[in-house]
C-alpha cells in the first residue's frame, strides 16, 4: 500500500515544485517519514493528491483499493473551494489520522531552513502554520 501510495503521489505531483524550487514529491515524502503507522504514511504521501494533482479524486482512491481510514483522512485534509483556511485545519484535527499527518505537513512547511530567503509574504505564510499548529496541539493530548 505504501509502494502504491508514494507511485501516485509521484505521479499526481509530476513536473510541481515546492516554494523553495524543488520537486514538491520531496514535501509528502518528508511528512510521511514524520508520521507513525502505515496508515499515516500513507495519507502522508496522499495529502495533497486530490486537492493538486490532475485526475485524481476520493473516489479513484477508493477504486485504487485504499481503505475507507485512509480516504476518510484524505477527505480530511483536502482543502475545499472557498473554505476559510482554519475551518479546514480544524475539519483535518476532529480525524485522528489526518491530524498527525497535518501537524507533520505544518511542521514541513515551516522549516525556514528550506527557504534561500524569507519575505513578507512568507513571514504572513509561516506565522498561520503557527497559528494552525497551536490549534491541533491540543487534540493530540488526551486527559489523564
Amino acid at each position: 500500500m505504501l509502494v502504491r501510495a508514494d507511485e501516485i503521489a509521484a505521479s499526481a505531483h509530476d513536473g510541481q515544485v515546492d516554494k523553495a524550487g524543488a520537486p514538491y514529491i520531496s514535501h509528502p515524502r518528508r511528512v510521511s517519514a514524520a508520521v507513525d503507522g502505515e496508515i499515516a504514511k500513507v495519507v502522508a504521501l496522499l495529502h495533497d493528491v486530490v486537492e493538486d494533482g490532475p485526475d485524481w479524486s476520493l473516489e479513484r482512491l477508493r477504486s485504487e483499493g485504499f481503505p475507507v481510514e485512509v480516504v476518510d483522512a484524505v477527505d480530511a485534509l483536502t482543502h475545499r473551494e472557498g473554505e476559510d483556511y482554519f475551518e479546514s485545519v480544524r475539519r483535518a484535527g476532529a480525524d485522528p489520522i489526518a491530524r498527525q499527518v497535518k501537524l507533520a505537513d505544518l511542521a514541513d512547511n515551516s522549516d525556514r531552513t528550506r527557504l534561500t530567503s524569507i519575505g513578507e509574504a512568507d513571514e504572513r505564510r509561516l506565522a498561520k502554520y503557527a497559528e494552525a499548529t497551536a490549534m491541533l496541539r491540543p487534540l493530540t493530548t488526551s486527559p489523564a
